[in-house]
């Protein structure tokens, strides 16, 4: 019932074509390899697979859609797993209906949907994250990979950063690949605020 409810209240939206549900984890993963969708919203709680261990193997199978978990958990080890896990937002089920709305189309233009009270964690969590040899990790990146980075950064998708720079889709997904390895990274949004925080030019 939420899954299709949520489906319907997203298919109003004239911006927004939701293509697919999924009742747990494996065929969540399976649908989202055969669909490429932009975004996918995953729950926590899932029989069998749950949504860490699904985004995980998200991660893992090279799926880019920007991942955010929606779910009634706001304990704040979900919300630091999932985000170091290569989410790109934490959004819960008690959301109003109009503001559930509006940070999906935030999370699909590139930002970070989080649910307001949840701020203060992502602050810690921030706070937390391992110093890195920045600049020698700059260093490492070709042109190419630092230009797609930077348009990561500004919340541009795949076909959005193809137009850009005008290359195919399917490369900008390699170098996107190739450039959150070199960096220990799982997620965009993980290098983005990297980025920003390390002041990368």
């Amino acid at each position: 019932m939420m899954r299709r409810g949520l489906r319907d209240l997203l298919a109003m939206e004239d911006d927004m074509n939701p293509v697919g549900e999924a009742g747990n984890g494996p065929e969540a993963i399976r649908l989202a390899l055969e669909l490429e969708p932009d975004l996918i919203l995953l729950d926590l709680n899932m029989p069998g697979m749950d949504g860490l261990e699904t985004l995980r193997e998200m991660r893992d199978r090279e799926i880019d859609a920007r991942i955010i978990m929606f779910t009634v958990s706001d304990d704040q080890t979900d919300v630091l797993q999932a985000l170091r896990q290569g989410a790109d937002g934490y959004l819960l089920k008690d959301m109003d209906a109009d503001d559930l709305v509006e940070h999906v189309r935030l999370a699909a233009s590139g930002k970070l949907a989080l649910s307001p009270e949840l701020t203060m964690v992502l602050a810690e969590a921030i706070r937390e994250r391992p110093k890195t040899p920045s600049q020698v990790q700059a260093a490492n990146l070709t042109k190419r990979e630092k230009d797609v980075l930077k348009l990561i950064t500004k919340g541009l998708s795949n076909k959005m950063i193809a137009r850009r720079l005008d290359i195919a889709e399917g490369t900008v997904k390699v170098h996107v690949k190739r450039l959150l390895n070199k960096l220990g990274m799982r997620s965009r949004t993980e290098a983005a605020v990297w980025v920003v925080e390390n002041n990368i030019a």
